[in-house]
């Protein structure tokens, strides 16, 4: 027997054993403390270079350590021996392929090798510090076979806070269940510039109302405990700053916004979701404002954001912009140098690759960075990490990742969500909905009839059906169905590719003219146009343009319109987009008008069901509709010395106004009022009002209320919602609906810049749309 080599078995597993029980009584491992606790021993216990490396993140750098498309340990080893903050969307694979669209992983496979990559890390670095792993989830996670739920200015067009709740703590659940814990969402900026290629990702042009929504969001992705399950995710709030309301509507141009403006409506929604819904991390903006770039504007970040609101959580930079100082923004030649200037900000970790920050340990050696600035960054990664469980039970279930991701449950959700995304903006003589039964011939005309849109921020979800294909499966054993293009809009029909181009128009006219001989054929047409995910997108780079000069429908969408009406045969149209259109030409042939947004993978089945009335329409529009390019700005809240009139008898007003949307029914207001006709600055009042369902069809209606302070010490806006509720009534039926309002929806900033509730007269106005209320006054003594 070989008792030597007995002997040194048994030491080497004493030691080991030894080392095991010695971790688990190390403060950092042990889940009873908080994170805090937990953040600042295991603080304690990191070298200078292991800190510096939690404060960055690969994403195209990723390909350094794979081989051959599979995580190699040995060159991770080398590159990422001593940890890392955060891996930018585990699920791709090896590497982004921006000519055409992200490539990523089906669930299973996903789940693998985010386990096969935390492993590494949790197992072959020195203090076992576990990777975070973030991901994109605007409207759905944008991987293989995720749930597509409708664009977020789509689903804001709900007004329904639940609705939210319901799709996002799903989205979480399919990020969760594939390896990521940190979604880079949600977007809350206000948008007042429909030219801008990004509108689609907002929810709208109003503070209030974004941050009603915003709250929701942030609560769905990380639930109510400090410690997140299985099935949240920490959220971001982007994009801090002002970021929908650039000069010319480009993006990430500079925002010239005053002071006043950015507080009393830009920061708005990022203020109450830092106040009720802590979210873990924001992103900050692309922009300048104030004539410093947001990545290295101290007073935006540190004074306003963590000293003024008290925002403990992370700050992530925006995608190379902490590179774009020295690229876009010219503030430094340095890369190193913008690192230093964006930490010294405020920026705690820099996404997606490492540059600007590679370098930082330099700055802390010469003492421009302190070892307190470096570990109170370092800390808040960490937080992040222990809150979400990864140094408890870093690991998923591949099967459980096949099982729920893009499943029945989820795609019911999906249709729910566009069930009530759809606004009705015009339905004349009650032309909709279509009698089923009455319809022998139906054609769908259009460039998006047969096309199943999902937006930006998508990848491709297990099941996707475009309207042809709902009608075909739902009416084609009765119904004789006819299609026709009609219009090609773009050559691609993605948002990723560097150059798009609109289809040359002469090409058009020979599908426009194929178009008239099918209609001719139909009893009645449907036509869909508008935009698609390619006309209007996210410009990411200089060459990669993605904003607009116009809001008219593109590429000989108004010939056919023009040509289609001349038929004289009943026809309605649905329009997709992801902003707002000028729609006057259709408004001027068509007797009914549904915006439709893109609403995700069900969206076919949704707007066939509204056609036919299955779905009764209970969309509002949460951004106002100008009449062109010219009529921007066109949002509702503007100030009393705002939109006197245009020349010649040229229209100042919206097509369409915030707030505005018809239904089947008819919904009657009547009898509002106060519980009292005056309060004091620190009481309350209630207002009421009566609604009633007047119409023959059960419906949803949004019941709006907006206050104007009559006179005050600066020029206040004409009127500003200031409250909500979507209420659903049988045909028939009335309910009464109350708002509360106390000082705090009554204040404003003064002259001073502070924040006030002032004595005098408001207006409180309460209706179904921003242009059509009842009014009643309240005094404030």
């Amino acid at each position: 027997m070989n008792y030597k080599a007995i002997t040194i078995w048994m030491l080497a597993f004493l030691m080991m054993l030894t080392s095991n029980l010695y971790a688990q009584l190390l403060p950092y491992k042990n889940k009873a403390l908080s994170p805090e606790q937990r953040a600042k021993d295991l603080l304690s216990r990191m070298t200078l270079d292991e800190k510096i490396m939690q404060l960055q993140c690969i994403w195209s750098q990723k390909a350094d350590v794979f081989t051959n498309g599979v995580f190699d340990e040995t060159k991770a080893s080398k590159l990422l021996g001593l940890g890392l903050g955060e891996i930018a969307r585990s699920n791709e694979n090896k590497t982004p392929n921006l000519p055409g669209f992200h490539v990523t992983l089906p669930p299973k496979q996903a789940a693998i090798q985010y386990n096969k990559i935390q492993r590494f890390f949790v197992e072959k670095t020195r203090l076992g510090i576990p990777v975070m792993v973030h991901e994109e989830g605007l409207h759905g996670q944008q991987v293989q076979d995720a749930t597509n739920f409708p664009i977020p200015m789509a689903l804001a067009s709900s007004w329904n806070e639940a609705l939210f709740s319901e799709v996002y703590s799903n989205v979480a659940e399919e990020i969760r269940a594939r390896g990521g814990q940190h979604v880079l969402a949600p977007v809350v900026d206000v948008v007042r510039d429909p030219r801008w290629g990004r509108t689609e990702e907002c929810m709208g042009e109003d503070p209030f109302l974004n941050a009603r929504l915003g709250v929701a969001q942030v609560k769905a992705y990380q639930g109510n405990s400090i410690y997140l399950d299985k099935k949240h995710v920490a959220a971001t709030l982007k994009h801090f700053g002002v970021h929908g309301q650039s000069e010319g509507g480009n993006n990430v141009a500079p925002s010239f916004v005053d002071e006043r403006q950015a507080r009393e409506v830009y920061f708005k929604p990022f203020q109450a979701a830092v106040k009720e819904a802590q979210p873990m991390n924001i992103m900050v903006t692309y922009n300048e404002l104030w004539g410093i770039p947001a990545h290295a504007n101290k007073k935006l970040l540190t004074d306003i954001l963590r000293k003024e609101w008290g925002f403990k959580g992370l700050i992530n930079s925006d995608y190379y912009a902490v590179s774009d100082l020295v690229n876009l923004n010219k503030i430094t030649p340095s890369v190193d140098e913008a690192g230093f200037l964006a930490f010294k900000a405020g920026i705690d970790i820099e996404l997606p690759d490492r540059e600007g920050f590679k370098n930082l340990k330099t700055y802390l050696v010469n003492g421009k960075i302190t070892q307190r600035e470096l570990d109170e960054a370092v800390s808040k990664v960490l937080i992040n990490k222990f809150r979400v469980g990864l140094f408890d039970d870093p690991y998923v279930d591949p099967d459980y990742a096949e099982k729920i991701v893009g499943n029945a449950q989820k795609r019911a959700v999906a249709y729910k969500a566009a069930s009530e995304s759809m606004v009705l903006l015009k339905n004349e003589n009650n032309f909709l909905p279509l009698n089923k039964e009455a319809i022998k011939t139906i054609a769908l005309i259009g460039p998006n009839a047969d096309r199943c849109i999902l937006g930006g921020y998508s990848s491709t979800p297990k099941n996707c059906i475009s309207p042809l294909q709902a009608i075909k499966e739902k009416y084609g054993d009765k119904i004789k169905i006819l299609y026709s293009e009609g219009v090609r809009l773009t050559d691609v029909n993605s948002p990723f590719p560097e150059k798009i181009r609109l289809v040359p128009r002469q090409d058009n006219d020979k599908r426009i003219a194929e178009a008239i001989e099918v209609a001719k054929q139909a009893d009645v047409i449907v036509l869909f146009v508008g935009a698609n995910e390619a006309t209007s997108r996210e410009g990411y780079y200089t060459g990669a343009p993605g904003d607009l000069s116009t809001l008219e429908m593109l590429n000989g969408q108004i010939d056919l319109i023009n040509q289609i009406a001349a038929l004289q045969k009943p026809t309605c149209a649905v329009v997709n987009s992801g902003t707002t259109l000028n729609l006057q030409p259709l408004i001027d042939k068509v007797p009914a008008i549904m915006q439709a947004w893109f609403l995700g993978q069900e969206g076919g089945y949704a707007m066939i069901d509204a056609l036919f009335g299955d779905i009764n329409p209970s969309g509002k529009l949460t951004i106002s509709f100008p009449r062109s390019a010219g009529h921007v700005p066109a949002y509702y809240s503007y100030k009393p010395s705002s939109r006197r009139g245009y020349n010649l008898g040229l229209d100042v007003t919206p097509l369409f106004p915030f707030g505005y949307g018809l239904s089947y029914t008819q919904f009657e207001y009547s009898n509002v009022r106060l519980s009292s006709p005056s309060m004091d600055k620190q009481g309350k009042v209630t207002v009421n009002i009566d609604v009633k369902n007047i119409g023959k069809r059960n419906g949803a209606e949004v019941v709006q209320m907006y206050i104007r302070d009559d006179f005050s010490s600066v020029p206040r806006p004409v009127k500003e919602l200031k409250g909500f509720k979507k209420i659903w009534l049988k045909a028939g039926e009335s309910q009464t609906v109350s708002f509360s309002i106390d000082k705090e929806l009554l204040s404003f900033y003064d002259k001073d810049m502070k924040w006030v509730i002032e004595s005098g007269d408001f207006t409180i106005m309460v209706g179904g749309s921003s242009d059509k209320t009842m009014d009643v006054k309240l005094k404030v003594k």
